[in-house]
C-alpha cells in the first residue's frame, strides 16, 4: 500500500476537469466525458433506521436491498456517511466505531461497514464517495456518551475541542485538528477503494471557538476575524485537496456548501467564489439548493444560476437537491411554502432547468429515506419518482 505523509505536502496539484463514466480502473470508478452523476446520500440517519439491534447477516440483507433500490432508479453514485461524529463505520485506528451502527460508541460492529457498501456497491457500478464531518464530535453536550478511547476527549481537554450550546465540536483553527482530518482522510483512501471523498457545510460550528487563536493570531496579522476564519478554512480545503491528488489523482473530492451562497461567509466561512475560480480546491461543488421554484427569497433557478456563474475554472456543479421536501409545506418559502404540497414533479422540473446550466455535470438527492422508506412516504412520493424516472 502506497504510504502518503499527513503534513502539507509539496507536491504537484493534479486537477481533473472531466465529468465521471461507471468504468473501473483500480477498482475505483473513474473520471470520464461521458457520464452526468446520479447520486443520493446515505445518511447516518439510515444507520440509525436499519442497522441497530440487527445481526450483522441482517444488515448485509439491508445493505443488499437498499443498493439495489439505488440501482433501480438508475443512480450511479452513492455519498455515503462514513464519520458523522468523530467516530467511524470503518475498521479506524483514529476513531471508535459509530454509536449509529450499535447505539453505544466504540462497540464493534463484527463488519466494516465501508468495505462491504464499497465491495457490493462496485459490483453495481456504483461509485462510492465517503461522507466526513470533519468537526462535529456530539450534538449533544454530553461527554459521557463519548467511549473512553475517542481522541475527542482529549483534544476537549487541550483546548482543540469545546463543549458548545449546539454540542461539542473540534476547533476549526487548531493545526491538530487539521493534521487529525488529514490523518483520517489517508487512512481512508489508502485502506478502501473510495471513489470520492465528500464533506458537506459544517465548517464553523460556533461563533467563539477559535478567538483564542484569532487574538493571538491578529497581534502579528491586521486581518478581521472572518478573514481570519475564511483562511482557516481555505487552508483546510487546500490540504485536503493536495493529499488526495497526491496519492490518486482519480478520487474526487467534493463539497457540498449551504445553497445560500451569502450564508457560506456570514455563517460558515466558506470561501466559495475562491473555489470556484482558483485551482487546487475542489473538483466538484454540490450546493444545497433546498428551494423550490416559487421560494419567494432564493427561487430555485436563480440560486442554481448564481451558483454556475460563480464557476470560472474547471470545477464542476452538482446541484443537491430536496427530496425530503416533497408533498410538504416549505415554511421558509413565503408565498411558495405550498408548492412541494401542489406539485408532484418539482425534482425532475430541476433536474432538467440543471442540464440546461453550462458547469452542470449532474444531481444528487437527499436522502435515501425519503425515496424508499414507507413510513416516510406520503401523496406526493410514488409520483415525483415517477416523475422522477421521465427522461
Amino acid at each position: 500500500m502506497k504510504k502518503i505523509s499527513v503534513v502539507f505536502l509539496i507536491v504537484g496539484i493534479f486537477f481533473i476537469g472531466n465529468a465521471y463514466v461507471i468504468s473501473k480502473k483500480n477498482n475505483n470508478i473513474s473520471f470520464n466525458n461521458n457520464m452526468e452523476i446520479k447520486g443520493i446520500y446515505i445518511s447516518y440517519l439510515e444507520y440509525l433506521t436499519y442497522f441497530q439491534g440487527n445481526s450483522v447477516n441482517i444488515n448485509k440483507a439491508y445493505i443488499n436491498k437498499m443498493l439495489d433500490n439505488i440501482e433501480s432508479l438508475e443512480f450511479n453514485t452513492i455519498f455515503l456517511h462514513v464519520s458523522p461524529f468523530s467516530d467511524a463505520i470503518y475498521n479506524s485506528k483514529l476513531f471508535p466505531y459509530s454509536y449509529t451502527l450499535t447505539g453505544i460508541e466504540g462497540n464493534n460492529p463484527g463488519i466494516d461497514y465501508l468495505k462491504y457498501f464499497i465491495e457490493e456497491a462496485h459490483k453495481r457500478n456504483l461509485a462510492v464517495h465517503a461522507w466526513i464531518n470533519p468537526y462535529r464530535i456530539s450534538s449533544t453536550t454530553d461527554t459521557m456518551k463519548l467511549s473512553n478511547n475517542n481522541i475527542a476527549l482529549e483534544f476537549i481537554s487541550n483546548g482543540d475541542a469545546k463543549i458548545c450550546e449546539t454540542g461539542i465540536y473540534y476547533n476549526p483553527a487548531s493545526p491538530r485538528v487539521l493534521d487529525l482530518l488529514l490523518k483520517q482522510i489517508s487512512e481512508i483512501i489508502t485502506n478502501y477503494k473510495v471513489d470520492g471523498i465528500h464533506i458537506d457545510d459544517y465548517f464553523y460550528p460556533d461563533n467563539s471557538i477559535d478567538i483564542k487563536e484569532y487574538d493571538k493570531y491578529f497581534l502579528e496579522n491586521n486581518i478581521t476575524l472572518d478573514e481570519y476564519r475564511l483562511n482557516i478554512i481555505n487552508t483546510t480545503i487546500r490540504s485536503i485537496y493536495k493529499l488526495i491528488k497526491s496519492y490518486n489523482k482519480d478520487i474526487i473530492f467534493s463539497i457540498s456548501p449551504d445553497g445560500n451562497i451569502e450564508n457560506n461567509y456570514e455563517i460558515h466561512f466558506a470561501d466559495v467564489k475562491k473555489w470556484l475560480s482558483e485551482d487546487g480546491y475542489v473538483d466538484i461543488i454540490m450546493p444545497q439548493v433546498y428551494y423550490g421554484f416559487e421560494h419567494e427569497s432564493k427561487p430555485f433557478e436563480k440560486v442554481t444560476l448564481e451558483w454556475n456563474n460563480l464557476i470560472t475554472n474547471n470545477v464542476k456543479l452538482i446541484p443537491v437537491l430536496a427530496f425530503y421536501k416533497v408533498g410538504l409545506t416549505d415554511i421558509y418559502a413565503g408565498g411558495g411554502k405550498d408548492e412541494w404540497v401542489n406539485n408532484s414533479n418539482i425534482i425532475r422540473r430541476e433536474i432538467n432547468y440543471s442540464k440546461t446550466l453550462s458547469k452542470y455535470n449532474g444531481y444528487t438527492l437527499f436522502r435515501y429515506d425519503y425515496l424508499f422508506n414507507s413510513n416516510l412516504a406520503n401523496t406526493n412520493t410514488k409520483r415525483e419518482i415517477d416523475n422522477f424516472k421521465l427522461k
